[in-house]
């Protein structure tokens, strides 16, 4: 059940990112915003790295050309569904959008027993749709008028770029010859290494301003990118030990903390069909938990 400690722990440090990227997201841009997610990154996962190595007496493992394929494409495809969020982010009905997107675990599910030789129990699938199911009635996308092509379309296509980014991570992590968690943190140096890369390039060529926004905000930018940094950690050492849609769909229940958060804090009305939803939630990790 490690797996498990460590979807819950990348999803508490998934709420203090996205608050931390909230508050940055006043004084910066999007690509700012989500810049400042890898900027201080490379050097935190170096650091993680060196640390495993004082206990797994190993060596450094052979990045064949299949692993540096895998990583690329899920280093890409990541970047890709950012992109999709943020087109989500400016459509009238983004909620919908946003829970379409979550259909990430499901997505996982039948690419991952397809392509990527996943073997998910009966109970394990029934979770996977049970929380399918959450996400699109929390998303209000049963209610009259609240579909439209557009936004299934971004919706799906974020999620399945979600999905592939993960399975491909997981792959790239198990071609490595040394053992978990050194793999893990291997693949997340590549990863994050990749993407400061081309986010930066992108940012001095076509928005070179970004980077005095982030100046501005060295507090904000670090605590992000920190944030950021350990909630992958968490992120990838599941999905290594673990099947990414049982972890995905495990990963829900950052819908049910935030909305009791926003509760309890803000003193925000729950609605019928959120509850509903959470009720689903909490099913469907019930089930992955004990597939």
């Amino acid at each position: 059940m490690t797996w498990v400690f460590f979807t819950v722990g990348a999803v508490i440090l998934q709420t203090f990112r996205n608050a931390f990227q909230s508050k940055l997201s006043q004084h910066v841009n999007t690509s700012g915003v989500t810049l400042a997610r890898f900027l201080f990154a490379p050097p935190i996962a170096l650091a993680y790295l060196i640390t495993l190595y004082q206990f797994y007496p190993v060596g450094i493992p052979a990045f064949d050309g299949t692993f540096i394929a895998y990583i690329l494409v899920s280093a890409v495809m990541q970047i890709v569904a950012t992109s999709l969020m943020v087109v989500l982010f400016k459509q009238k009905n983004f909620a919908v959008g946003a829970g379409l997107a979550k259909s990430e675990a499901l997505v996982a599910a039948v690419l991952g027993t397809l392509f990527f030789g996943s073997q998910l129990t009966s109970l394990g699938w029934l979770g996977i749709i049970i929380g399918a199911v959450a996400v699109f009635v929390l998303s209000g996308a049963t209610r009259k008028g609240q579909l439209s092509l557009k936004t299934i379309l971004t919706g799906l296509a974020c999620g399945g770029s979600f999905a592939l980014t993960s399975l491909f991570i997981r792959e790239a992590a198990n071609q490595l010859s040394v053992p978990f968690p050194v793999n893990t943190a291997w693949g997340l140096l590549w990863v994050l290494c990749i993407q400061t890369l081309i986010l930066s390039v992108y940012i001095s060529i076509k928005e070179p301003y970004v980077f005095r926004q982030l100046r501005c905000q060295p507090a904000l930018t670090l605590a992000a990118s920190t944030t950021s940094c350990f909630g992958s950690v968490c992120w990838f050492s599941a999905m290594t030990i673990q099947y990414v849609a049982y972890v995905k769909t495990l990963g829900q229940i950052e819908v049910l903390t935030t909305m009791v958060i926003s509760a309890v804090m803000l003193k925000t009305p729950v609605k019928r069909h959120e509850v509903a939803g959470l009720v689903l939630i909490a099913i469907a990790a019930i089930c992955v938990m004990w597939s």
